[in-house]
């Protein structure tokens, strides 16, 4: 049997379904997909170019070719995945626009006897319902926004929070960016914006409104990808928190959290050039310097205070309407434990 949902009913059901199947070419998949959606292509990059191809001088012929391809790979995929279903399995299956791909794998898997849904419009109308349905979802939330100058500890205090029991939205985390120029994360790519924003609307939904979220004071671009206008505006218009750590704390926590450029000094320096446009030539290569010959703090304190931190109090006041009136926090020191003992002086009330 088979039942079409409309894509925002899907969303509001996504998790009474046993499985999400994308039945879309694995380059589809890799752009974005639904959450913890399996990859089934009917077919594949190569195969739907080829019958493309084909397509454009014998239609007819293209679709028997597609057809051959799709059973091929759909009793693949049964061999693989099925054989150990009981009858009560109810998967959803996405394609593009919820047509032929999809409807192949869902009509076979239906005359199996499985009871499978497809979401009308598929993909497409998944994103456009996705990008609806934030705004109503970041507005209804109520947030408190971790603010501090770089090296303070915000992701430190933010994880200390998660395991405290706290509900948090790590943008960065789900970026795969440290959201700076510098932020790039060695051999983790970032997702496309549009699985940023898949990430978030789950993030999101899976929220209880009577209870806080606690989240970074993020500019509106985290590496590549940017945060939803929505999401940005009720960040910025929420309760803030300032989180403070002496200089030398910083020095040290930003040495330990980004150990790579100690590792990778020619990385380093590559990415220093970045700054060039802003800070000139000159001091950039003086940054480089310190970097090829060891003087690590040195270069990190002389970003800290001539690059961060000169902006920082004035960039939070006019991005975060409500910095001015933010209790400021004081952990102990840099370590996850003060974080964690922090965490937990602030959930206790």
């Amino acid at each position: 049997m088979q039942q079409i949902l409309s894509a925002e009913e899907a969303l509001r059901r996504l998790d009474a379904f046993d499985a999400v199947l994308d039945a879309r070419s694995e380059s589809e998949y890799a752009e974005d997909h639904l959450p913890e959606a399996q990859n089934w292509p009917t077919l594949n990059d190569a195969e739907r170019h080829e019958v493309g191809l084909l397509h454009r001088s014998n239609p007819f012929e293209a679709r028997k070719r597609g057809a051959m391809i799709a059973a091929r790979n759909i009793a693949t995929h049964i061999e693989r995945e099925v054989l150990d279903k009981s009858k009560d399995w109810k998967p959803l299956i996405y394609c593009w626009r919820g047509g032929k791909r999809s409807g192949s794998l869902a009509l076979i898997l239906s005359e199996i006897g499985f009871y499978v849904t497809r979401i009308d419009g598929g993909y497409k109308a998944f994103r456009n319902a996705v990008l609806t349905d934030i705004p109503r979802l970041a507005t209804g939330l109520d947030w408190r926004v971790i603010c501090g100058a770089t090296g303070s500890g915000k992701t430190r205090l933010l994880h200390a929070l998660s395991e405290a029991g706290a509900q948090t939205l790590d943008l960065e985390a789900l970026a795969c960016h440290r959201s700076s120029v510098l932020g790039a994360l060695p051999g983790q790519p970032q997702p496309t914006q549009k699985a940023f924003d898949t990430q978030i609307w789950n993030a999101l939904r899976r929220f209880d409104p009577a209870r806080p979220v606690y989240v970074e004071s993020e500019s509106k671009k985290v590496g590549n990808v940017a945060v939803p206008d929505a999401l940005m505006a009720a960040m910025r218009a929420a309760p803030c928190l300032h989180l403070l750590l002496p200089e030398d704390e910083r020095v040290a926590l930003l040495l330990e959290d980004y150990p790579h450029y100690a590792q990778d000094t020619a990385g380093f320096c590559a990415r220093l050039d970045a700054l060039t446009e802003l800070r000139g030539k000159k001091t950039v290569a003086h940054w480089q310097n310190l970097v090829q010959t060891g003087q690590l703090q040195e270069v990190v304190r002389d970003l800290l205070r001539t690059h961060y931190d000169p902006g920082y109090q004035q960039s939070s006041l006019r991005n975060f309407t409500r910095f001015a009136e933010a209790p400021e926090l004081h952990p102990r020191d840099r370590s996850m434990a003060a974080m964690q003992a922090l965490a937990r002086q602030m959930l206790a009330g």
